[in-house]
């Protein structure tokens, strides 16, 4: 079950407007502290730069949003990036967008258009990533049973994980919740009811979107 969009991977990106160079570098992250390391690295990479804009939205509902103009006219650079994060529906990611001055001014409209194509940009090369809530639970059953798990259709969300093999075959199981009737059914089935559950556990994981 998705419970919100995230960055998928880290990403850099770059463009030239009006001779500034404009690099883009975004990351997952999932608190403040996170990604304020994340700040603190690129100011390092890039310390002799014009401006490194900085920008972060975290929290399943976007609770937390954060920028700085870092020297640029006051709302020209952080605030944009982080309506564009929001716009995009997404959170848990921190983006810089470091400037290197050309020489020509841009204007407030010019800046702000530069950087929010810059972070439009980076996100794009980002990917987006479903969150989601899901659940594990290991069984143990026979050697041929498992070997029919392993040939049938599971139900959507489900994925064999770990795998240890003994006197029985004991394999985890990560799966959407409500797909958990489903899968107990066809595991039954499958094994004669001949098969042990161990206690179910929540989790979490980030599913690609296409």
């Amino acid at each position: 079950m998705a419970d919100y969009l995230t960055a998928a991977k880290a990403a850099r990106t770059e463009q030239t407007i009006e001779r500034s160079r404009f690099i883009t570098s975004a990351s997952p992250v999932t608190s403040r502290e996170e990604a304020e390391a994340f700040f603190a690295e690129i100011r390092r990479e890039f310390r002799d730069a014009t401006h490194n804009v900085p920008a972060f939205v975290i929290g399943d509902k976007m609770q937390l949003q954060w920028a700085s103009d870092d020297g640029e006219p006051q709302g020209t650079s952080g605030a944009p990036i982080v309506r564009l994060i929001t716009g995009r529906g997404i959170t848990n990611v921190a983006i810089v967008v470091t400037r290197y001055f050309g020489g020509i001014k841009l204007g407030t409209g010019g800046l702000v258009r530069a950087y929010t194509s810059s972070a439009a940009q980076c996100l794009d090369a980002c990917g987006t990533a479903n969150h989601e809530t899901a659940y594990s639970a290991a069984v143990k059953l026979s050697y041929p049973a498992f070997e029919k798990l392993k040939r049938a259709v599971l139900p959507a969300g489900t994925e064999l994980g770990e795998t240890e093999y003994s006197e029985r075959v004991r394999v985890e199981l990560v799966y959407d919740g409500r797909e958990r009737g489903n899968l107990m059914k066809l595991i039954s089935d499958i094994s004669m009811g001949d098969f042990e559950q161990e206690p179910e556990k929540e989790t979490e994981r980030v599913v690609l979107v296409p």
